[in-house]
């Protein structure tokens, strides 16, 4: 049986999502099914930075980028949803910056 992570008004979910060019961040609030806040390297303002979109320093990135719009929006606790993926690599890059950034989970 799979458990589902839920996130609340109070703790939103930090969904990360990596496909083989991107990676993907989103805040979500799963009680109004609302995004709250959202990054990837698909954005146009971290394409003209970096030349690679999929590898670590990327992900530390957009780890970053997600926890500083977070905290603009009051948010300093999620629940971290990495959708089944192993925690290595991108994914504990991106958590650690998160992490760096004074986002609890």
């Amino acid at each position: 049986m799979i458990k589902k992570i839920r996130g609340t008004n109070k703790r939103p979910r930090l969904v990360i999502f990596r496909s083989n060019k991107h990676i993907y961040a989103q805040v979500i609030d799963d009680t109004c099914n609302k995004i709250i806040t959202s990054s990837s390297t698909v954005n146009h303002i971290f394409k003209g930075y970096h030349k690679s979109y999929n590898n670590c320093k990327s992900a530390r990135v957009i780890g970053q980028n997600i926890a500083e719009k977070s905290k603009a929006l009051g948010i300093h606790e999620v629940i971290f949803d990495r959708q089944n993926k192993i925690y290595h690599g991108k994914i504990k890059a991106l958590a650690e910056a998160v992490r760096q950034e004074g986002i609890k989970f």
